[in-house]
């Protein structure tokens, strides 16, 4: 019989396998989808992560409405809101990211088909990150950033559905869930170029299906003492973890997060050898290095500081309908909008122009 313990990790080594695979080969990356809708306009891979944001959503709630999970037992839903530290932290992690070119998900993609600009970036990106959380820069997040908190009115939780409810009696979780998640999925399916891409499709299906597992491995699966916490994907404390695990803590592998971090390099290192794509890659030159490690260490901090990546926070958070959620997605959009304007123009005068045209105009003499 497996140990509790290590039937976690399996099962989140399994689940990052799964989406690593699927990613790889739909080519669905979270900063593309950003990019291609602030360059081109073309809002077609967003609209796969929106629904899979509606299939983890329509999964997570409900487990929630079974009784089978307790949002207020994650971590996304305290009793008072870090807003600054998350509004902050995600506008760093998006214009780290857009440093880089893709999340930290993308790196682990990245990673498994021989891009050894990623080994580097995630190198870089769990080291801030464990340093964020346990390390020489938690202090200052936790004395300085989170010191500022916006407390829950009546002692209730940051989660949007528990409002819902507190507003207008049992129904508002379900209503608004299911107002959620049809609008997510109408905008989505909407889109007819999708039927045309399966592979891109089933890459979003799999991180919401993925979602959904990961609540259900470290949450229903298994006894209150098996893990800390239910767990979901989210690609930020896991990928810290696990460099810590590898260097001096074997036990912490069996960590659903963690287990995924390797499943994802796994699962996208056999689609690229079963496409064809496994070739290493490395720095051009040092200006491309040095861009790789700033937006890495931004990418660790803001990510620990938002309190998840564009999975953790876009998808995990979202499935629960944490109240830090549309706070850590605008701030990560936003810096997103402003590192590619930056990349593009090469100063940053030339990137707040782009994104606040109106305010940059009345600040000229």
């Amino acid at each position: 019989m497996v140990h509790p313990e290590w039937a976690v990790g399996l099962s989140g080594f399994a689940t990052g396998a799964v989406c690593g695979f699927a990613l790889r080969r739909g080519r669905l990356c979270t900063f593309g989808a950003i990019e291609d809708w602030v360059t081109a306009g073309d809002t077609r891979r967003l609209k796969v992560f929106a629904l899979g944001l509606a299939i983890a959503l329509a999964g997570t709630q409900g487990l929630v409405l079974a009784g089978l999970l307790d949002p207020a037992a994650t971590t996304y839903v305290p009793a008072a809101l870090p807003l600054l530290s998350i509004a902050l932290g995600g506008l760093l992690f998006g214009i780290g990211m857009s440093l880089i070119g893709t999340c930290g998900i993308g790196s682990l993609v990245r990673l498994g088909g021989g891009d050894l600009r990623s080994l580097v970036v995630i190198l870089v990106f769990g080291a801030v990150a464990y340093a964020s959380l346990r390390g020489i820069l938690s202090g200052f997040r936790i004395g300085t950033l989170e010191a500022i908190q916006v407390p829950l009115p009546d002692g209730r939780r940051a989660d949007l559905a528990d409002m819902a409810q507190a507003a207008i009696g049992p129904l508002g979780r379900p209503a608004l869930a299911g107002a959620l998640l049809l609008g997510l999925a109408a905008w989505a399916l909407s889109d007819r170029r999708l039927a045309r891409t399966p592979r891109l499709v089933g890459a979003g299906a799999a991180l919401g299906l993925g979602v959904v597992a990961g609540w259900v491995a470290t949450g229903v699966l298994v006894d209150e003492f098996a893990t800390p916490r239910p767990q979901s994907l989210t690609f930020v404390g896991p990928v810290a973890r696990a460099l810590f695990g590898i260097v001096a803590a074997t036990d912490s592998l069996a960590d659903f997060g963690v287990a995924s971090v390797f499943g994802v390099v796994a699962g996208s290192g056999l689609a690229a050898v079963r496409g064809r794509q496994f070739h290493w890659e490395a720095f051009d030159d040092p200006r491309e290095m040095r861009r790789h490690l700033l937006g890495a260490a931004l990418m660790g901090f803001g990510g620990v500081a938002a309190g998840g990546c564009t999975i953790g926070q876009g998808l995990t958070a979202g499935s629960l309908l944490a109240l830090s959620w549309p706070v850590a997605l605008a701030g990560i959009f936003l810096g997103a909008r402003l590192g590619i304007y930056f990349v593009l123009e090469g100063r940053l005068s030339d990137a707040l122009r782009d994104t606040f045209p109106r305010v940059f105009r009345r600040t000229q003499p």
